[in-house]
């Protein structure tokens, strides 16, 4: 690139970009066009700011923010060859030297790098930030250059340094700091300087080499001191600190910018590999125990689930109650609760009594085949922002995070998600990972700027996924199933290798060393369109791993049945009522009782039917003892009938009313007779129900007309409610079409503010709008419309927003101008009295 050619600024760099390269800037950081710049030079000016720059430098992965740190350190602007020894060191490094190509180019993409191989230069904001400052040390380790160390020193005690340095004195600081510098980046010159230092004195540079590079003396320093800051070795920044020049830092490390240049990103180590089907059954088995777990949550809360904190969310009392209902530890209990919240199948019926219960969709979901309905669940898992995880901690304010509370939004939980799982897609079919070696790639893709910390958010997300990924179905013995790898849209997974290429199969075998290292394109989220396409697909793949629907339990003489495997949803909605779940797991227990069966007499169901119901499901005879409790309720069921009084009590039978009345366990119900078959009660009529029945009678309630009512569970729901909204982890990818319309848009203003001008009337100082009279802009107007050219004008809108425009006149009439504006790329229609004046485009 000539002289003439280099760019002078960011924004001309941009200018000299094509549309591919402004798109892939634009798509890798959307907040540059939000809202749209006008120009490209309001363009570079955002793409400098500090917040857009901090945003880009956290997007970084490991290398490409070490190239970035080592720019910062180098000479502004510095050279490719200069940039390769920082980061490789004088001894060179392949991997390095074949990963930096690509590491600047991403920097030069996402515009934190400008300008040729020869002329490289960091945008000014990201020096600021990763520079190296007492207060805020450069990651690198590197102190200040020996030229900003001595900015504040005296003449004479600069002379004094470059004498002991065996220099010759200079005449002025200045050139005495490049003298020294020029010393420093000598690598022979400075090889025999240290080798006049003691042994002491080695340590001290030793102790400072890799950072912090700043330490304290006292007024006093000690000899191995004294040499080292006779000789500019070590040089004062404050009083009682010194600091190591950055040139004497870099000759120590043998030019690295870096203790560790970090070129290749981590390998994911499996861990062990299974059979793929062994994973698919698994993770199926999983998927169908996911769907059991969510039906029985909100069951249970069918008559209206917990309250609703005042704050927002379930109590702790609550969720332990929702863990024991649901025989899960209570941070297994919170996942479960935020993703039937996270799929729209939970919410707070917004009543005075605010409770929290299934919504309408909850229906429609129950009628829908089970692998869409696992698919859906595990879509909603897939892309919310909600975070589990987090239940159970403080928040910022020290506040604590409740299930279906406020504050568990964390927007970088779905791309942590999606990457987690898209690494297990890049290993072997049947292969699980090695959970750190998960970790260790993650925080190479995205590291934290500063000390490292295992606990980071991102690392506890990545935990997080793989243990919900597990609890959901989405893996298998921690490997990848096939549904979720339809999930992703990932493609066909890769063969595992054959017995001749490793040793032989088992639970814990390792997989050789050449899979580690197997190149892969990442996979990127998808889009709403894409993903529901994507988990249809996982559905379609689930189905047949899913068991079949029984028709049919086992009945045993103990009063309980087995249903070896899922029932069909009639049959387990009616065994429901009747009776009442002992376990669960492979098969399902259910036991009867006098209050199971008086709860399906209750719904209006006779003893008739309850004994053709079991005698039509039951693939053993119905036991005799099941049948006497049967009948014996139904005998008893109703023979009481309590309605309103408040409550009364009627019964044929005056002998049995005496019993109760005579009953010590009445006395809380304060009864009275009114007649031989009849007793009133001040309690309501539920409190006079659950009375007699704890005293083990079997009353029925009537209704006002004398007949008897049928409870059936009816259940409660919300009204209409959607799913909780992802939280957005800053402006959206931009599509191509936003693209395309937004460069256009770009290109035509930038045009407008950089096509050279003639001015027609008063010329307009630079950047100012132009101003001409009425009748020359009319006149200027006109004659463009014969002539075709190009105008430049100045516009200000009905709100009083003044702008500047390219149009090109295609008629004037009626006080009004049509054109077609170059800055929005469209015909336009401008009243004349709003134009501030007119200018014609320059020839050139």
């Amino acid at each position: 690139m000539s002289t003439a050619d280099r760019p002078r600024s960011l924004a001309e760099a941009l200018r000299a970009r094509d549309e591919a390269s402004l798109a892939a800037l634009l798509r890798s950081r959307p907040d540059l066009i939000t809202p749209v710049p006008t120009d490209l030079t309001q363009l570079a000016t955002r793409a400098g700011t500090r917040a857009s720059v901090l945003r880009a430098l956290e997007r970084l992965d490991r290398f490409a923010l070490q190239t970035a740190e080592a720019l910062a350190v180098a000479a502004d602007p510095a050279t490719y060859e200069e940039l390769l020894r920082l980061m490789a060191g004088d001894g060179g490094d392949a991997a390095v030297s074949a990963a930096l190509p690509h590491a600047l180019g991403t920097l030069r993409e996402q515009a934190l790098v400008w300008g040729g191989d020869d002329r490289l230069r960091l945008v000014r904001t990201a020096r600021e930030v990763l520079a190296p400052t007492p207060q805020h040390p450069s990651p690198t380790g590197l102190g200040p250059t020996v030229q900003e160390a001595t900015a504040g020193m005296s003449p004479g005690r600069v002379q004094e340094i470059v004498t002991a340095a065996g220099l010759p004195s200079t005449h002025d600081p200045v050139s005495a700091a490049a003298a020294l510098t020029a010393l420093f980046t000598d690598r022979k010159r400075m090889a025999v300087l240290l080798d006049g230092a003691s042994e002491e004195s080695r340590e001290v540079l030793d102790r400072l080499v890799w950072g912090p590079p700043y330490g304290q003396v006292t007024a006093d320093p000690a000899p191995r001191l004294r040499w080292l800051l006779d000789r500019g070795l070590l040089l004062p920044t404050a009083p009682g600190t010194v600091v190591l020049p950055r040139e004497v830092a870099l000759h120590l490390r043998e030019g690295r910018a870096h203790r560790t240049t970090e070129a290749v990103p981590p390998p994911v180590e499996p861990a062990a590999t299974h059979a793929p089907q062994i994973v698919d059954a698994t993770a199926a088995g999983q998927a169908y125990t996911a769907l059991a777990t969510v039906e029985e949550l909100l069951k249970d809360w069918d008559e209206g689930g917990p309250s609703v904190l005042r704050a927002g969310g379930l109590s702790v009392r609550d969720l332990k109650r929702t863990a024991v209902a649901l025989d899960v530890p209570e941070p297994v209990a919170a996942f479960w609760v935020e993703l039937a919240y996270a799929a729209g199948l939970l919410a707070s019926d917004g009543e005075a009594d605010e409770r929290y219960a299934a919504t309408p969709a909850y229906d429609e979901w129950l009628e829908q085949p089970p692998a869409e309905r696992w698919a859906r669940l595990a879509e909603a898992w897939l892309t919310a922002t909600r975070t589990p995880g987090l239940v159970g901690g403080r928040d910022a304010k020290d506040r604590a995070l409740s299930a279906l509370g406020p504050g568990l939004d964390r927007s970088a939980a779905p791309e942590v998600r999606h990457r987690a799982l898209s690494l297990l897609a890049t290993l072997p079919e049947g292969a699980a990972p090695d959970p750190g070696s998960v970790l260790a790639r993650l925080r190479w893709e995205r590291p934290l700027r500063g000390p490292q910390q295992d606990d980071d958010l991102r690392s506890r997300l990545a935990r997080w996924t793989l243990s919900e990924a597990e609890q959901l179905g989405v893996t298998g013995r921690g490997a990848l199933s096939v549904q979720g790898r339809a999930l992703l849209g990932a493609p066909a997974p890769v063969p595992a290798p054959s017995a001749e290429s490793r040793a032989p199969s088992g639970p814990g075998d390792k997989l050789p060393a050449h899979h580690h290292h197997r190149p892969h394109t990442p996979l990127l989220p998808l889009s709403p369109p894409e993903q529901a396409v994507a988990s249809a697909s996982a559905a379609r793949l689930l189905a047949p791993l899913l068991p079949e629907p029984l028709d049919h339990v086992l009945l045993q003489a103990d009063l309980t049945a087995v249903a070896p495997g899922p029932l069909e949803r009639p049959l387990a909605d009616m065994l429901g009522v009747l009776a009442d779940v002992e376990s669960k797991g492979g098969a399902t227990v259910y036991r009867f009782t006098p209050a199971s069966v008086r709860r399906a007499l209750d719904a209006g169901r006779s003893a008739s039917d309850l004994h053709a119901f079991l005698v039509a499901h039951a693939r053993t005879p119905v036991p005799q003892p099941l049948a006497y409790l049967i009948d014996d309720v139904a005998r008893r069921h109703g023979h009481l009938r309590v309605g309103a009084a408040s409550a009364y009590v009627r019964c044929d039978d005056d002998a049995l009313l005496n019993e109760i009345l005579a009953d010590k366990r009445a006395a809380a119900l304060r009864l009275r007779r009114l007649a031989p078959t009849v007793v009133a009660t001040q309690a309501d009529p539920a409190t006079l129900l659950e009375g007699l029945r704890a005293m083990g009678f079997a009353p029925a309630a009537e209704s006002a007309e004398g007949d008897v009512l049928i409870t059936r569970a009816l259940a409660h729901r919300t009204p209409p409610r959607t799913a909780p909204e992802p939280v957005p982890d800053g402006p959206p990818t931009p599509d191509a079409t936003l693209l395309s319309a937004a460069i256009r848009a770009i290109r035509a203003g930038d045009l407008a503010a950089t096509a050279p001008r003639k001015p027609a009337g008063v010329p307009a100082g630079g950047g100012d709008l132009p101003r001409t009279s009425s009748a020359e802009t009319l006149a200027t107007m006109q004659a463009a419309v014969l002539t075709g050219e190009a105008l430049w004008i100045g516009y200000v809108n009905a709100e009083g927003s003044a702008s500047q425009r390219v149009i090109a006149p295609i008629r004037v009439e009626g006080g009004f101008v049509t054109a077609y504006d170059h800055t929005a790329d469209e015909v336009r229609t401008y009243p004349l009295h709003r134009v501030t004046g007119v200018a014609e485009l320059a020839d050139d």
